[in-house]
């Protein structure tokens, strides 16, 4: 009986001893205070008391950036927030190089995000996101390479502009539209023009061609239901006209 207690505190201080890893899981532990090493995953065996391990997970983490306050290069203020994702591929240094490395990298996101974005004007920034995805991805990727971390991408997901700004966009995109069809209007109207200039040089140079118009003219004339009546006059008669006035 006397041994009961003592097998009861080995059993007890055996259960604290076993931890169980999983696949995407890295123990990172300390004996004493010191770093003894990075174990996992599986089963693993810990002295109370004198190690303690820290849990770091190794999978992709997708991380909200909260809306910021931008103002940017033209000077319009606007919302932006953003999506970041990443992983630990250093559990080392995740653990000892920063204190908490998923604030760390919160605070890092933001402070980036109003910084790179500050530098853009607003066609830009509305234009041209994928370029600035990829710029905001190298930067935060250096920042946190000490930290053993490896941020893949960062993507820019809403731009939230003032009703004004919304308007005056709305009305200069309104704007060039209308010029956009006033330019296709007068080529249109400019190739029309050439295109009866050829056939006014086509026609002048043969007599008759004038004559079959003027009365392919009447022939589409006549096909309407109209109460008009056209007696048209044949053009040899005008011509003969038109040769004694220049006489």
């Amino acid at each position: 009986m006397g041994f009961t207690p003592l097998i009861i505190i080995a059993v007890v201080i055996l259960f604290a001893s076993i931890k169980v890893l999983n696949e995407y899981e890295r123990g990172v532990t300390l004996t004493f205070g010191r770093f003894t090493g990075v174990k996992g995953p599986g089963l693993i065996i810990l002295i109370p008391g004198v190690q303690q391990m820290f849990r770091i997970s190794t999978r992709v983490v997708v991380m909200d950036v909260p809306p910021q306050d931008i103002i940017t290069r033209d000077n319009i203020s606007v919302k932006v927030n953003a999506v970041v994702y990443f992983r630990v591929v250093n559990p080392q240094s995740a653990v000892l190089n920063v204190e908490n490395f998923m604030y760390a990298t919160s605070q890092l996101a933001q402070t980036t995000l109003r910084s790179v974005l500050g530098q853009q004007e607003l066609d830009d920034l509305l234009a041209q996101r994928d370029k600035i995805n990829q710029n905001l991805q190298q930067i935060l990727d250096q920042h946190t390479e000490p930290w053993g971390i490896k941020v893949s991408s960062v993507e820019v997901k809403n731009v939230d502009l003032p009703q004004e700004m919304q308007r005056a966009i709305a009305r200069q995109a309104e704007a060039e539209r209308e010029r956009r069809a006033k330019i296709i209007h007068a080529e249109g109207e400019f190739q029309a023009s050439q295109k009866l200039a050829d056939a006014a040089k086509i026609i002048g140079s043969e007599p008759a061609a004038i004559q079959l118009r003027y009365l392919q003219t009447l022939t589409e004339v006549a096909t309407e239901r109209n109460s008009t009546t056209i007696f048209p006059i044949p053009i040899d008669m005008i011509s003969q006209f038109l040769k004694k006035s220049q006489n």
